[in-house]
């Protein structure tokens, strides 16, 4: 996917969300270790890459999701952060969404040049349950981000976050169940809830899917295709795009920008698609309408 940025892959289980991580078992069926972390070679530059006409293959104001397969803040990876906060630094006029479960970690790990933090950057912790959501919420409120948002995913327990949104930090909650082996039960009681909490205080929520196991007024519905689960979410009518996210991209004074700003486009496809909130957009290739 165009707005995923893997500068390195693998991880180490930090929390009962970790249990059945999808990294782990994606990577079993390929035979390989998700325990072995290890430098993206082909993928570590990639918001630097260009295309054949010499322009970015990431436009300006574009959004990218960093290391889905790890934590960017893992201490496995401190020799080659630095690295990826220069490239980071290079691209103002792209933002760059940190998730981790490791907060604590994080204020040793921040550049030089950090000060008060970088506009083109969120850093969201995941808050699979109450516990963990006190404790890295009360973290992350005194971490110097321009930008700091919620992952309840694998969303595993009830979860009230109420206390964060009033203190006025969060700017954008996501919320999904778990998929794969093992599955848990994710319950609509949890997500609506949690949806409530963030509109009373105008904070932007997506529920991004259902995840394999949902309930639903006492049942339960197993949906194995991502698509449905994605559907089933977008229906649940829990989507709500508060205030957003105040991004304050810029560009650089060059001729490297060339292109203009990116524009989003909706296929015919995206209208009844949960990620609409918080995606990109369609990258207008018009490969959906030829099926």
């Amino acid at each position: 996917m165009r707005d995923i940025w893997n500068p390195w892959h693998g991880c180490k289980k930090k929390s009962e969300g970790c249990r059945h991580c999808y990294m782990f078992y994606l990577d079993k069926m390929r035979n390989a270790d998700g325990s072995k972390i290890y430098r993206v070679k082909n993928n570590f530059d990639y918001p630097l890459q260009r295309d054949l006409k010499g322009n970015y293959k990431v436009k300006s104001g574009e959004q990218l999701r960093v290391c889905l397969t790890s934590d960017f803040f893992l201490q496995e990876a401190d020799p080659w952060r630095d690295d990826a906060w220069e490239i980071i630094r290079e691209r103002p006029d792209v933002a760059f969404l940190l998730l981790t479960k490791r907060p604590e970690r994080v204020a040793e790990c921040l550049p030089e040049n950090w000060n008060d933090g970088w506009e083109n950057v969120l850093l969201s912790v995941s808050t699979e349950n109450q516990l963990r959501a006190d404790e890295r919420l009360e973290i992350l409120s005194s971490l110097p981000f321009k930008h700091k948002g919620v992952v309840a995913a694998p969303f595993i327990g009830p979860i009230s976050i109420e206390k964060y949104l009033k203190a006025g930090f969060i700017e954008q909650v996501i919320a999904g169940g778990e998929n794969y082996d093992g599955a848990r039960v994710l319950k609509y009681a949890w997500v609506k809830a949690l949806f409530e909490e963030c509109r009373s205080y105008n904070v932007q929520f997506c529920f991004m899917e259902t995840g394999t196991k949902f309930e639903k007024d006492g049942k339960i519905y197993t949906l194995k295709s991502k698509e449905l689960q994605n559907l089933m979410a977008f229906k649940s009518g829990l989507q709500f795009a508060g205030k957003g996210i105040d991004w304050k991209l810029h560009t650089l004074q060059t001729d490297l920008f060339d292109e203009g700003w990116h524009e989003k486009h909706w296929s015919k496809k995206c209208s009844d698609c949960s990620f609409k909130l918080i995606c990109n957009g369609c990258s207008n290739c018009n490969a959906c309408k030829q099926h």
